[in-house]
């Protein structure tokens, strides 16, 4: 062989090797020989995903199976996770800067124990999730059959599942391994029904426990001023934080959940931030079908924070969690000091909002009255200096508005577009759908069966400190069947404007564009739409159907309440 021959048989293997150690796949099963102890498979998964990563494979391929994993072999980072519990956190899943990759579940199931989410993903580029169900071996709640009611008691009895001490006459809960679940709030829910019972409202506690004492019978007395609950139904604990969360995206772009059964999470169940181009299809947040457990998970189903490009949200199911099924918003800072003419002091007021940095150079952000959410001026930003997790230091190309003062707002102006569609969501605490995106919103297809209300146009200047306002909003070809049926803080009418501007709201006009049609309304509760602060509202072609699913016990008997607004057309007929 001569030298030119050589040269090129060398190439060749050069080629085919770099074929084989770069794209392709990975397959989890060949690291759970080696890499799984007792029955925690978390290194094998973990070698796997690094493996992907250095040879930037494709895919990553899980068995069928069932797989469980605990903390102390996950992957490690502290994150600021958007209204949830920032913190020092553990991940199953780290997918940090991963490009063009999928994980093909094949319908596998993964059972996390303690205090660990599943899915980081941070940094990433067309990315895809799918076809597998996680869930925890304990939850982050308790859940106890109510036996007994009396003055200030009730008595329940706690399946296996939610071992509890009493100690020093207070309740705890733990798992099989020691971990303690504290729990800051009670909620009745409707054994029968399974959904919260009808009017009943949370009972909120002080010191993450509650005062208690076990009876003879092997029931647990709780004891609270002004408790009272129906014999035969079930009371909810649950948990003082949003530690775990099941998916985390962050700055990332083309994100892809698909064909996945989210059935627990100490925290939200989807919940992204500074990300574009998202898709949710056949995501299930719902307890299993057949399970005695009540409770999906402990926060909103899907969230949502200063998201762009788009964002779908189709077929899926959002049942029996403890907030909202979506809401997708921004987050205002305050402006606490102008230091110059093209430069102010910002700070971020809510303790869920901190280390997301939202004012970013070459931004465009606005700046607004804080209680009318009123806005003035739309300003390039030319610098951020990060003084530290809640406050920043922010320049701009040119002088701010001559009306800009201490105590406005200010926001990154980044909305997506919203596409909900084929969805069917209900027997949660508190809403549905909270829609605050300034890009086209269009929900369609979908089923309601809320406790509150079932859409909300959310947004404030003075708690959450959310930013919202929507500008083209359609709600078609859905069915709202007897929402408004819990506390009646949860909202104002089926579809309602939420917090939004304290002051001056005949000019606020927070909210705009709002396209009402062919939809199914099947009430028990009499009030449909409550509206104020808008600019154009058409309300046409829509079935309304009066049920006596649930009594109606409040004042207010009226279907339409409009309130500060124009350009409100209500067609009955």
């Amino acid at each position: 062989m001569n030298i030119k021959s050589l040269i090129l048989t060398a190439a060749l293997c050069l080629a085919l090797c770099g074929c084989q150690s770069k794209g392709g796949e990975v397959n989890v099963a060949d690291y759970l020989e080696q890499y799984t102890f007792g029955d925690d498979n978390t290194m094998a998964f973990r070698r796997a995903v690094e493996q992907a990563r250095k040879q930037k494979a494709e895919r990553l391929v899980v068995p069928e199976g069932t797989y469980h994993f605990y903390p102390e072999l996950a992957f490690e980072k502290y994150a600021y996770v958007t209204n949830n519990s920032a913190g020092l956190k553990r991940f199953v899943f780290d997918l940090t800067k991963m490009e063009d990759f999928t994980i093909e579940g094949n319908g596998s199931k993964f059972i996390l124990h303690g205090f660990v989410s599943a899915f980081t993903i941070d940094s990433c580029r067309n990315v895809t999730i799918k076809d597998f169900t996680m869930d925890y071996a304990r939850t982050f709640h308790s859940e106890g059959k109510v036996e007994r009611v009396g003055d200030g008691w009730v008595d329940l009895r706690f399946p296996a599942d939610y071992r509890y001490a009493i100690r020093n006459g207070n309740l705890y809960f733990s798992d099989e391994r020691g971990n303690n679940y504290p729990f800051s709030h009670l909620l009745e829910m409707n054994s029968e029904r399974r959904e919260p019972e009808f009017m009943a409202s949370d009972y909120w506690l002080t010191d993450n426990t509650i005062p208690a004492e076990k009876r003879e019978d092997g029931t647990v007395r709780i004891f609270k001023q002004k408790l009272t609950a129906k014999v035969g139904n079930v009371l909810f604990l649950g948990p003082g934080h949003r530690l775990c969360p099941a998916i985390a995206i962050d700055e990332s772009a083309g994100v892809n959940i698909h064909d996945v059964k989210i059935r627990h999470a100490g925290g939200m169940g989807v919940v992204a931030q500074h990300s574009r181009d998202i898709e949710l299809l056949r995501v299930y947040i719902e307890p299993e079908e057949g399970s005695e457990r009540m409770i999906s998970i402990t926060a909103d189903a899907t969230h949502f924070t200063h998201c762009e490009g788009y964002l779908r949200m189709i077929d899926c199911h959002f049942f029996n969690q403890i907030d909202d099924a979506t809401n997708i918003h921004g987050m205002y800072g305050v402006v606490k000091q102008i230091l110059e003419p093209n430069r102010i002091l910002v700070f971020f007021p809510h303790d869920q909002q901190y280390g997301l940095d939202v004012l970013r150079e070459g931004r465009t952000v606005e700046m607004m009255k804080q209680m009318s959410l009123t806005t003035y001026d739309e300003i390039k930003v030319e610098e951020v200096i990060r003084l530290n997790k809640e406050w920043y230091e922010v320049a701009f190309a040119e002088n701010i508005a001559a009306e800009a003062a201490v105590g406005d707002l200010i926001t990154d102006m980044s909305y997506p577009e919203v596409l909900i569609k084929g969805c069917r969501m209900g027997n949660n605490r508190a809403r549905g759908l909270l829609l605050g995106s300034r890009k086209q919103t269009i929900i369609e297809d979908c089923y309601f069966h809320i406790p509150g209300s079932a859409i909300y146009f959310e947004g404030d200047g003075y708690y959450w400190y959310e930013q919202a306002g929507v500008r083209d909003v359609i709600i078609r070809n859905n069915t709202f069947d007897n929402c408004n049926y819990g506390y009646y803080r949860w909202g104002t009418a089926c579809i309602a404007v939420g917090s939004g501007p304290k002051e001056d709201r005949e000019a606020s006009r927070y909210n705009r564009n709002i396209l009402i049609e062919n939809n199914k309304f099947i009430i028990s509760d009499p009030r449909i739409l409550n509206l104020y602060s808008v600019d154009g509202c058409t309300f046409r072609n829509n079935e309304i159907i009066e049920s006596d699913a649930y009594p109606y016990t409040l004042g207010e008997e009226r279907a339409f309440v409009i309130e500060d607004c124009v350009n409100v057309d209500i067609q009955t007929k």
